[in-house]
């Protein structure tokens, strides 16, 4: 099983090991990598390992200018390293086959990571030209695996996409889901697949950490309880019980058992929630 070779050097949550395993297996290697955003070039990164151990050739973008000043700064005189202070957009003109044409890098280079808090969906969508073998991306691992969600392609917005959306997307683009972390998904190219052996790659199978998940259900009464992870793990912040709530405290009742008071406070209630509705959409 790929996740028993889990392992950080620079990485986060053990993407050292993984990349390295499956990179092994299925070999054909020619020791080309690319990470956006990239950093410093050391911070949580996907690549350095490889550049570090195996002496990988790497193009590493960075669009923010001062931790791009570093990671230039400690790849300065490193003729294998490739920076570029660039956003990684999602058209021809600014997209990754545009950035990655200005360097020597092959079409099927060995490994590209995507890790840019939101958008990482629609750059990887609108590669077109460059196929690399192995392809990890961030997804948001507060969103069920059931879901398929997608933010909008806005450079402005950091709400990321879901594991299923970024399977579907891969299944489009001719790879396969090998391997999931906590925050990131690692799908290989289709006529490499085979080399994995792996059995079943559904997500639900695959997706073994779940800690991120925040479960909302109701009761009878119209309670909304929380359950799992009740915490903003971006912001640090917690999710309360009252955080949550859709009716007011004396209105939590099955509607059967209300009073008439309270049935005609729940019409009332419902009118205003009606108007509020409206009122949002102007």
């Amino acid at each position: 099983m790929l996740l028993d070779h889990k392992s950080d050097v620079y990485s986060q949550s053990g993407e050292d090991g993984i990349i390295e395993a499956i990179l092994s297996r299925i070999g054909d290697r020619d020791s080309w990598c690319v990470e956006f955003g990239a950093w410093d070039g050391q911070h949580l990164s996907n690549t350095r390992n490889l550049i570090e151990a195996q002496n990988y050739r790497a193009v590493l973008i960075e669009g923010d200018a001062s931790r791009f000043a570093a990671l230039e700064k400690y790849y300065e005189g490193n003729n294998r390293i490739f920076p570029l202070n660039a956003f990684v957009g999602f058209d021809e003109a600014n997209g990754l086959d545009a950035l990655l044409r200005e360097t020597p890098i092959p079409a099927d280079f060995d490994f590209l990571s995507i890790d840019i808090d939101g958008n990482d969906y629609h750059c990887w969508n609108a590669a077109r030209q460059y196929r690399p073998k192995l392809v990890v991306i961030e997804f948001n691992p507060t969103i069920p695996t059931e879901c398929h969600f997608v933010q909008q392609p806005d450079p402005h917005v950091n709400q990321g996409s879901s594991l299923s959306a970024l399977t579907a997307l891969a299944t489009a683009k001719g790879y396969k889901l090998a391997c999931v972390l906590q925050f990131n998904a690692f799908f290989v190219r289709n006529d490499l697949f085979s080399r994995l052996e792996i059995a079943d790659n559904s997500p639900f199978v695959l997706r073994r950490d779940t800690s991120q998940l925040t479960f909302l259900f109701q009761g009878f009464d119209g309670t909304i309880f929380l359950h799992g992870n009740r915490r903003m793990p971006w912001h640090d912040l917690d999710i309360e019980f009252y955080d949550v709530q859709a009716l007011p405290a004396p209105l939590r009742k099955f509607p059967s058992a209300y009073s008439p008071f309270e049935a005609g406070l729940f019409r009332v209630f419902k009118k205003w929630r009606a108007l509020r509705k409206r009122w949002a959409r102007q």
